[in-house]
C-alpha cells in the first residue's frame, strides 16, 4: 500500500480562535502547536505544512501556575560581551503581553524549515476583539 502525497495546493486550512482568559501559559501552547503543526489532522505527514491559522485573543491574560510571575526567567543576549539581558515573566507581560505565548508555542515546534511557514499562521491579540472576522474563525475545542 502506498503512503498517498499531498500536494500543498490541496491543503485544506481551517481558522480556530482559542481565548486565552485564564488557561495555563504550558497547556494552551502545546494545543496551538499541535494545530499549527497540522498533527490533528488525518493527513499530517512531518515533511509537510498541513497546519491551520490560530487566533489567540485575550493574550495578557494568560496564567501561571506558582511564583512563575517573578521566578521564570526569559534570556536573551546582544552577542557583546557582557550583552545577556535576563526578565521575569511578568516583566516580559508587561512590555509585551503576547510574547509569552508566541515563545511558548515557538519551543513546541521543531525547528526545522517549516517553522517560519507555522509561526506565520499563529495570531496573537490583546483584548478580546481581532481583526479576522471575514475568515469566521471556529472556537479549538477543548481537549
Amino acid at each position: 500500500m502506498n503512503t498517498p502525497l499531498l500536494a500543498m495546493q490541496d491543503v485544506q486550512r481551517a481558522w480556530y480562535v482559542v481565548d486565552a482568559d485564564g488557561k495555563t501559559l504550558g497547556r494552551l501552547a502545546t494545543r496551538i502547536a499541535k494545530h499549527l503543526i497540522g498533527k490533528h489532522k488525518p493527513i499530517y505527514t512531518p515533511h509537510s505544512d498541513t497546519g491551520d491559522f490560530v487566533v489567540v485573543v485575550n493574550a495578557e491574560k494568560i496564567h501561571l501556575t506558582g511564583k512563575k510571575w517573578s521566578d521564570k526567567m526569559y534570556y536573551r543576549h546582544s552577542q557583546y560581551p557582557g550583552g545577556l539581558r535576563e526578565r521575569t515573566a511578568g516583566q516580559v507581560r508587561d512590555a509585551h503581553p503576547t510574547r509569552l505565548i508566541e515563545t511558548a508555542v515557538r519551543g513546541m515546534i521543531p525547528g526545522n524549515r517549516l517553522r517560519a511557514k507555522r509561526m506565520a499562521r499563529l495570531r496573537l491579540f490583546v483584548g478580546p476583539d481581532h481583526t479576522h472576522a471575514a475568515q469566521a474563525p471556529q472556537p479549538m475545542k477543548e481537549v
